[in-house]
């Protein structure tokens, strides 16, 4: 019912406050009279009556006073929305009703199994928090990275250092050493405070011998190992021979002791060599002058060799440095290497006789130990 209707069925009724307004069901569609009020008989006075089709037609100007003086004034068509636009889907909200907020656009990604899923549009503060997520992550990378640096860098300090102090206390080491071994309460000297390992071969026998016939008198496991021309302007040697002790036990720095035959243009020996660990011949951790000053290490690999110098046949420089090689710091010892010679009477012949002494320091500055010390005698004896 629109509200013009209403409005003119509630002033009939203000008119009429003593009538009965209950009408059945018959007489609510009974015709409407001219006047715009029921009569008795059931018909509106001053019209005639209408049909169901007439009564819902358009309501001539006459008709808009009713009984009683009543007269509609007030809202007009503008003021109320069409019943029938009423019911049509509002585009915008009323007074009272929530906005709701805009929905962001789904992106369409396929799932593991094939279903397609709305994946919703991230909020701005979360990508940040993401972000800033990931910035920290890196630089807590970068710091760590930094760390492991610095700690290297100053394990690499502690190294150098360590091996400078190595250095600098590295003669008054081996001299204690040499003092605790020669003045032990057994009253041995220091070259038995090592056990022997290995037997110095007799060189001075070999010589005039012949390859093989130097192989089967060495014996030992004696195996030749290598042999190359000479041929150099001068040299009596025309044939270089190195043979391999193998039975004898290894040393774990400078290996197996060895051999060394020269040949001249007869297939003749006219000089023999012999190296090995001075650790394997019995001689301990010496420093190198107490190696040739107290020990006589190079006199007694000669004798044992069949070589019969005396003590201090073997001598050093005064100056240090003469047998000494430093590092570019100038202060890291790296290598002592000195050379002796001499002659000496064997079966009334004379023989002409040569030592090279070699302490290699290079695995013991890299370590810190100085038992890693590389020490190795070479002896010679000519024909």
């Amino acid at each position: 019912m629109s509200k013009h209707s209403f409005n003119v069925a509630r002033g009939a009724r203000k008119e009429q406050p003593d009538q009965d307004t209950s009408l059945g069901l018959t007489e609510a569609f009974a015709p409407i009279g001219a006047g715009g009020s029921f009569a008795d008989n059931g018909t509106v006075d001053g019209d005639t009556n209408l049909g169901l089709t007439e009564a819902f037609a358009p309501v001539p100007a006459s008709h808009g006073a009713h009984a009683g003086g009543f007269k509609y004034q007030g809202d007009t068509s503008e003021d109320y929305a069409d019943p029938v636009e009423s019911l049509e889907p509002r585009d915008e909200p009323v007074f009272g009703d929530e906005i709701p907020a805009p929905a962001p656009d789904p992106v369409h990604v396929r799932g593991k199994h094939g279903r397609v899923a709305a994946v919703v549009e991230e909020h701005p503060h979360l990508k940040k928090s993401r972000r800033v997520r990931k910035v920290l992550v890196v630089i807590v990378v970068l710091l760590i990275a930094l760390i492991c640096a610095l700690g290297y860098y100053a394990w690499q300090l502690a190294n150098e250092s360590s091996r400078a102090m190595v250095q600098q206390t590295q003669a008054q080491q081996q001299s204690t050493d040499v003092g605790n071994l020669s003045q032990d309460n057994s009253g041995k000297d220091a070259a038995s405070a090592t056990a022997k390992k290995t037997e110095v071969p007799n060189l001075a026998s070999v010589l005039g011998m012949t390859q093989d016939q130097a192989v089967e008198q060495l014996k030992h496991g004696a195996t030749v190992t290598s042999s190359k021309d000479v041929n150099e302007e001068g040299n009596a040697v025309k044939k270089s021979v190195t043979i391999a002790l193998t039975t004898e036990p290894a040393d774990t720095r400078s290996g197996t002791p060895s051999v060394y035959l020269g040949l001249n243009e007869d297939g003749k020996i006219i000089q023999a060599g012999y190296s090995a660990a001075t650790a394997s011949l019995g001689y301990g951790s010496l420093s190198f002058a107490d190696a040739v000053k107290n020990e006589h290490v190079v006199e007694k690999t000669l004798r044992d060799a069949g070589v019969p110098v005396v003590d201090g046949a073997a001598t050093l420089p005064t100056d240090k440095t003469a047998y000494s090689t430093y590092a570019t710091d100038g202060t890291t010892l790296v290598k002592e290497n000195c050379s002796f010679s001499g002659q000496v009477d064997i079966n009334g012949a004379s023989h002409d006789w040569s030592s090279v002494l070699l302490y290699d320091y290079s695995t013991a500055n890299a370590s810190g130990n100085l038992a890693d010390t590389i020490r190795i005698i070479y002896i010679y004896v000519n024909a």
